[in-house]
């Protein structure tokens, strides 16, 4: 089993909330591991909204001003105190960071704090210490107030599942096999977008043994193999338009089983997209 301390989330991340806020892209300027000077300090991810456009509607983006800093957790990580701070000092490092004066102003500012699971401590602590106001303004969405800069929560595990379908499951604990088929379904329009490609490859890496387990994926994972079958197997149609579809279906099915058997479902998802590398591992595995 493939070792969660070695799953590159962040990529993935990235990947989906560009995915999540894709209808108002075009606003946007998303900036990946945004580095601060020249010593090694980095910003998850900033992104900046370009001047005189609309208000940005999406519901993990309504706070948003001009310059918005993101800080991710995985599932494997923790949100406390300090990465609190640190990020709250990264934004006063951007501002300083500038090269005009006053090139990045304050009240154009906004943190984004990003935790798969709720981070009740530090919850406290801004109460408590701090004197903030915690406002849940959405499922999942937390608005903490009481800042001169606005500041912001979401809890991945709470987000709505039709909302925010890609990062609510960011997850190494989908709930179920329904789950698996939503993503697997939504995936299916969009397999060749490398967005969404980065998103499903980690999510399945993650949750592998619950794609292995779910046998009615089968099908919908067969047809992730749709139009690479019809463009790569024309042999068959010799022998006949019906009986070639048979042939080629049954090769597919016994790979989908043998490498679900072997637990590589990344295998999968690349050999869905990539012809010659199907061709490879049906030599490979002798099927």
């Amino acid at each position: 089993m493939e070792k969660q301390a070695k799953l590159q989330w962040h990529p993935a991340f990235f990947a989906g909330i560009q995915i999540e806020l894709a209808a108002e892209a075009r606003y946007l300027v998303f900036e990946n591991e945004h580095q601060l000077g020249t010593k090694p300090k980095e910003i998850d991810v900033l992104i900046i909204k370009k001047e005189n456009t609309p208000p940005i509607r999406k519901n993990i983006g309504r706070i948003f001003r001009t310059y918005n800093l993101v800080e991710y957790k995985s599932p494997a990580d923790t949100l406390d105190v300090e990465a609190f701070y640190k990020l709250y000092g990264y934004a006063c490092f951007y501002k300083a960071d500038a090269s005009a004066a006053d090139r990045v102003p304050m009240e154009e500012v906004t943190l984004t704090f990003i935790s798969h699971h709720y981070p009740g401590k530090l919850m406290r602590y801004l109460e408590e210490k701090r004197n903030y106001q915690i406002q849940k303004a959405d499922e999942g969405i937390y608005y903490i107030t009481g800042d001169y800069i606005p500041i912001q929560i979401l809890v991945t595990r709470q987000l709505s599942k039709t909302e925010n379908l890609w990062l609510s499951h960011l997850t190494n604990q989908l709930d179920g096999e329904p789950d698996a088929e939503l993503l697997v379904e939504e995936y299916q329009k969009h397999t060749k977008d490398k967005l969404y490609q980065s998103v499903m490859d980690i999510i399945v890496r993650a949750n592998h043994e619950m794609f292995e387990e779910a046998k009615e994926m089968c099908d919908a994972l067969r047809e992730l193999f749709a139009d690479e079958f019809k463009e790569n197997r024309q042999e068959g149609l010799q022998e006949g338009r019906q009986e070639g579809l048979q042939k080629g279906r049954s090769e597919i099915n016994r790979l989908i089983l043998k490498l679900s058997e072997l637990g590589r479902t990344d295998d999968i998802l690349k050999a869905a997209q990539d012809p010659v590398y199907q061709e490879q591992l049906l030599k490979e595995l002798h099927l």
